[in-house]
């Protein structure tokens, strides 16, 4: 019997070391209801082996972003302590599953099989609290994950975004996904594999800078406590050093005066400043569709310039769509809505799909291969893509830039770790310095070269410290 190319290049991770990487904010940044001003980083190099025996490392990395993942009246100590365990579980879970096959076969095995036990572990050890989410599980994992697909591509020799084709990965899509009941006349995922979804890679991305719930506009809003380390402290000195086009306005989703003279103050500086786009993101917080229509429809009136710019709207409403299933046509009527911490998975892009969402927002912090399966989910039914951030510093930019970059998207990608924490990637910017810094309102991908992600790692000046938990 004759062994598909395919088949002969599966791999199987074998070993894996975790290190957690602490990183303040010189900034706060506002989160709905929370605001975070440090984070964990959870960086992992996973081993992988060939039926050959022959062995590669890759590289993930992910924040561990504790305000984002997990909303809940537990401190942020309980929670990012939950977080960082479930980390540890996961480098012995993975060092010892036991499956071959392309990287999206096996991470999507390890989601279906073992995540939702190890989740399931994790809060039998704290038994009354509120259980960790699957959101925070799949922030946990998708170092380890991202790690996974790097580290083919690293053993392989290949640019990691060549291997998503029929010669490197044997299943096709419809072992994945499943078409909606409205669109199975005209959409089968049989002989397809995601590169037919992939767009060639884009070197420069237009770069959507984040305006944080409690960050300064202009200078007569600077009340002398902002940091004096040499970054700009307001919007319009961001605009003017970074030469921005496209803002991300963060707004409360509980307080309709405030979002409003937020919205039509950024848009009143877009204008000034020359700014061609903006986002409104509500952060999960809104309950009622009404709630973003009427300050829609005010907007439209009272400030139609700034309408005009608003390209889309991302989750206004709670992430577990399941138990909260608004229908939203009432909003995407307006303008196009984005899932964003709810499409972690195809299946609930599917339900946004059936509730009036139009287009999914991709973050590779809910782990590469679902990334990847919910892009090709999407495309397949005419919704429209982004890429957003979970401020990505360090390694965690690099993955998150590729994405943006073979994703096809609305316009350019999220990327605000420089605007939160510069320095902390300092190290990683000696050897790719268009990636951590906007020039021209761009971010530059031509030093991401090599197989797997490109990363360099070799070339990263960057002293880790004891791994946390490592199985070799």
């Amino acid at each position: 019997m004759t062994t598909s190319p395919a088949r002969a290049r599966a791999v199987r991770p074998v070993a894996a070391s975790l290190w957690f990487l602490p990183v303040a904010t010189r900034v706060p940044l506002k989160f709905g209801p929370e605001t975070l001003t440090e984070v964990v980083c959870a960086r992992v190099r996973l081993t992988v082996e060939d039926r050959q025996g022959r062995r590669a490392h890759g590289w993930g990395e992910t924040p561990l972003s504790v305000q984002w993942v997990w909303p809940s009246p537990l401190t942020h100590a309980e929670r990012q302590q939950a977080l960082m365990g479930l980390c540890v579980d996961l480098v012995h879970a993975w060092s010892e599953f036991d499956r071959f096959g392309h990287p999206l076969e096996v991470g999507r095995a390890f989601l279906d099989e073992r995540l939702p036990d190890l989740t399931r572990a994790a809060n039998l050890r704290a038994p009354g609290r509120d259980p960790l989410p699957h959101l925070a599980a799949l922030v946990c994992n998708s170092p380890f994950d991202l790690a996974l697909h790097d580290a083919f591509g690293n053993l392989h020799g290949i640019d990691l975004y060549q291997a998503y084709g029929a010669d490197w990965l044997e299943s096709d899509l419809a072992a994945f996904l499943e078409p909606a009941e409205d669109a199975r006349r005209r959409v089968s995922f049989r002989n397809l594999r995601p590169d037919a979804f992939l767009t060639p890679r884009r070197n420069c991305l237009t770069a959507w800078h984040l305006v944080g719930g409690l960050d300064k506009l202009e200078p007569h809003d600077l009340d002398g406590t902002e940091p004096d380390d040499g970054y700009p402290v307001h919007l319009r000195d961001w605009i003017a050093r970074d030469g921005l086009t496209c803002l991300k306005i963060k707004l409360r989703g509980d307080d309709p005066a405030w979002d409003f003279d937020r919205l039509q103050r950024v848009g009143r500086i877009a204008a000034e400043t020359g700014v061609q786009w903006l986002s409104a993101d509500f952060n999960c917080v809104v309950r009622d569709p009404s709630y973003v229509v009427e300050t829609l429809d005010r907007l439209l009136v009272e400030r139609p310039d700034t309408f005009a710019r608003l390209l889309y709207v991302e989750q206004p409403f709670p992430y577990d769509l399941e138990a909260h299933p608004l229908d939203v046509r009432s909003v995407s009527a307006r303008k196009p809505l984005f899932l964003d911490e709810s499409a972690h998975d195809w299946r609930v892009v599917r339900l946004g799909r059936s509730l009036g969402w139009t287009g999914v927002a991709l973050k590779t912090c809910k782990t590469q291969t679902e990334a990847i399966l919910a892009l090709c989910w999407a495309r397949a039914h005419g919704m429209t893509l982004m890429v957003q951030d979970l401020t990505n510093p360090m390694l965690a930019q690099i993955p998150h830039l590729l994405l943006a970059a073979h994703a096809g998207t609305i316009q350019g990608v999220e990327t605000n770790a420089m605007q939160f924490y510069p320095d902390a990637s300092a190290p990683e910017a000696t050897v790719h310095p268009g990636l951590y810094r906007r020039r021209e309102g761009m971010v530059r991908l031509d030093s991401i070269q090599g197989p797997g992600f490109g990363i360099r790692v070799e070339e990263i000046p960057r002293s880790l410290p004891e791994p946390a938990a490592a199985r070799q």
